[in-house]
Formats: structure tokens, sequence, C-alpha cells
């Protein structure tokens, strides 16, 4: 059994499972506030393994299939059954769906605060080419990288996914010397300039060395959480655009399955514990955490967004579809997704994410 995979099955129990659980948590908990019957909250999905417990008319239960857990409100998709879901008024329907996304940017912007109070690794330069780029722009070993064209360099692969984007082009680094910081431009080396066996475009041995911390201050660390967030929703949002625009490439923007998420946990698990840091776990929890949040609020049939369209048009036109027809379009729409998740699941077994 290869190491990977075994990191891979840490990083679903590790980061996936609780991410899952949150969400539910958020419907569970908005649907109390709205007074809506919930009749089931369970731990991991069915088939039941044991009754945990019962108190006011939901049953808390353990079940097999260790991934994350689920929320089963009484009438769901039918009205005329009191107290429940689809009963409730249009604007508790609205909360209690989005809940379970609120719930998830909640947890991310509370994981990335600690993330950035803890601090992050530091890329530093252990060596210098002194004929490299870096040579002549004058980086010195023992420099740590801060910025790179105002970005922040929380690990090695963002200096280096920034520096191959601009092969060939001024950038602009912030670097830290001491108790110095300076500012330094240069042209990375682009391909044919050097031997990538050796070295790379800017010619620098690179380490991750002891954290960067935000000097732990609370607001700083707040106002850093609150913009990775919105960067990760607006990346997302462009990542049509991008791919239009060739700044990415399809294998770059390809969609994942659970496994896929779970091998990219694994590696972020793997690096935390090499590295003593717990900076990139933390990162990768909160990024998927904001990922299935947004991804639930599309509208798509079957997904909370695409149930959250319905309450939208029933609002807009002053009656409420059919039921039998809402329910129709998401058990479709459920039969699409399970398709694609098959399909999706085969690719990352097939074609690993590494």
């Amino acid at each position: 059994m290869s190491s990977s995979f075994l990191w891979s099955i840490g990083g679903f129990f590790l980061v996936l499972t609780p991410i899952i659980l949150v969400h539910e948590l958020g419907h569970f908990w908005a649907a109390r506030l709205c007074n809506i019957r919930v009749e089931e909250f369970g731990f991991g999905f069915p088939p039941r393994a044991a009754k945990i417990a019962e108190r006011n008319g939901t049953v808390f239960s353990l079940n097999w299939i260790p991934l994350g857990g689920f929320v089963r409100p009484a009438g769901e998709d039918d009205p005329n059954i009191p107290g429940g879901l689809a009963a409730a008024s249009k604007r508790a329907r609205f909360f209690v769906l989005s809940a379970g996304a609120g719930a998830n940017f909640i947890m991310a912007l509370v994981v990335f605060w600690v993330a950035f109070m803890l601090g992050t690794p530091a890329v530093e330069v252990i060596s210098v080419d002194a004929q490299a780029p870096a040579g002549q722009a004058g980086l010195m070993s023992g420099d740590i990288f801060l910025e790179i064209n105002d970005t922040r360099v929380e690990n090695s692969n963002v200096l280096a996914g920034i520096v191959a984007e601009n092969a060939g082009e001024e950038i602009t680094l912030l670097m830290q010397r001491g108790e110095e910081e300076l500012e330094i431009t240069l042209v990375p080396r682009v391909e044919g300039e050097y031997n990538p066996e050796i070295e790379g475009p800017l010619g620098v041995g690179l380490t991750v060395s002891a954290t960067e911390s935000l000097g732990r201050n609370p607001l700083e660390a707040a106002s850093d959480s609150a913009r990775s967030v919105w960067n990760i929703i607006h990346l997302t949002v462009r990542v049509p655009s991008m791919l239009i625009s060739g700044e990415i490439t399809p294998d770059q923007a390809r969609p994942v399955s659970v496994v896929g998420i779970s091998q990219i946990a694994g590696q972020a698990a793997e690096v935390s514990v090499v590295n003593s840091n717990l900076f990139p776990i933390l990162n990768m929890i909160a990024f998927i955490s904001v990922a299935l949040g947004f991804t639930n609020l599309l509208p798509i049939p079957a997904l909370d967004g695409g149930r959250i369209i319905f309450v939208i048009l029933e609002a807009i036109r002053g009656r409420r579809i059919e039921p039998e027809r809402e329910g129709m379009v998401h058990i479709v729409g459920m039969m699409v997704l399970l398709s694609l998740m098959v399909l999706l699941i085969f690719q990352d077994i097939v074609n690993p994410i590494f």
C-alpha cells in the first residue's frame, strides 16, 4: 500500500468529513431556528449502524459510510406535511437551503483566520547562482520571499506558478532580509536559457523555513481571511473565461471527485507534517470548504442552489410550482450528478492528482 494512498485516506477523514458535517449542521440549525421539524441527523451516510439518541423529535444516527453526514427534514418535498420544510414560508425555506453553504463560508473564515494567526511557511533562499537572474538582481542566501507581483508567497508552488507565467517578463519580489524588507525586480529566464534538471528560471535553491506570522495580529489575520475567501470565489467564477482566453489549461481546471479532493487534502496533510507547519492543511480545509459551499449554491437541480431557484421562481410567479414537477426535476438532476461523479471518480483513480 503506497504512502500517497494512506495520505489520501487520512486527508479524507481529516478534511472532507468535517467540512460536509459542518455543511449539514448549517442546514440543521437553520431548520431548528425556523421551527422546521428534522426527522434525522446522521453522522455518515446510510445504511444506519446505530441510533445514538433521539431529542426533540430528531433521531441522531451513526451510519456505515463515513462521509460527513446528512439532514432529513420532515416533508422535504411535500407541502402537505405540517411543520415540514416544503410547508414552511419562502423566507424560511430560502434560509434553510442556503444555510449549509453559509456554514461552509463561516468555517472557511475561521480556519483561514487561525492559519494566518499561526503563520505561513516561509519560502527561504538557500543558494543563488551568481550568473542567473536572482544573482544579478542581488538575492542572497537567507532571503525570504514575502510577495511576488503583490501576491503573498504562501508556498513554493505559488512562487513557481507566477514565475512560470511571467517567464521573460519583469516581476517584482518583496523579500525579507533580516529585519529589512526589500523590493527587487528581475526577469525570469525562459525555457532554453537554463537547464531545468539543475535549476529553475530564477536560479535559486529554496527551502521551507520557520513560519512568517502576521505579528499574531487578529485584525490583520481576519482581513486576510476574508480576502482569501473572496479570492477563491472570484477565481472560481472566472474559470470559464480563463479557459476561453487560455490563461489556464483544461487540465488545470479539471473537476474532481471525492477521490481527487482526498488526494489533494492528503498532499496538504503530508506537507504540514513534513514541514511541522499547520498552514498547508488549514489552508486546504478552508479552500475546500469555500469550494463546497459555492458549488452547492449553483443553480443545478438536486443541489441546494437548484432548490433555491424554485423558491425564487415561486416568489416571482406568486404561486408554487407543483411539487411533483419539482421533484422530477431534482430526481433527473441527481441521476445526472451521480453519473458525472462516477466518471470523475474513475478519472481521479486512473489519473491521480499529484
